[in-house]
C-alpha cells in the first residue's frame, strides 16, 4: 500500500499466484478499482520481489525486478503512509522491506 491516507483510501499492488497477475489498485472510500494489470505464471511456494514506485502521478510497479506497470494517476497525489496489504485467500510471508525516499 503507498500513500495511504487513511484505511478507506490508498493504491495497492498485488501479486497473485492464485490467479497469475500483477495488478494496481486504487481504494476510493473503501471501494477498490484496477487501475491496470498483467498476467503471468507465479510460482507459488516461492520468493518474489514486488515493488511499487510513486513520483508524483507517475506508478511503477515491479515483480521480480521486471517492470510490469507504468500508469499516470493522481487521485493520491500527496505523500502518505504505506503498508503491507495481503488478501484472506493467501499465505503470504514477507522477508524484507526496503523504502526508499526521494
Amino acid at each position: 500500500m503507498v500513500r495511504v491516507r487513511d484505511s478507506l483510501n490508498y493504491y495497492v499492488a498485488r501479486a497473485n499466484a492464485l490467479e497469475d497477475n500483477v495488478r494496481l489498485y486504487k481504494v476510493v472510500d473503501g471501494v477498490r478499482r484496477q487501475i491496470a494489470g498483467q498476467n503471468l505464471k507465479i510460482a507459488g511456494g516461492a520468493w518474489h520481489a514486488l515493488s511499487v514506485k510513486v513520483d508524483g502521478d507517475l506508478i511503477e510497479v515491479a515483480f521480480d525486478g521486471t517492470r510490469m506497470i507504468q500508469v499516470r494517476d493522481a487521485t493520491f497525489s500527496e505523500a502518505g503512509k504505506m503498508g503491507i496489504w495481503t488478501k484472506a485467500d493467501s499465505v503470504t510471508h514477507f522477508a524484507e522491506i526496503d523504502i526508499e525516499l526521494h
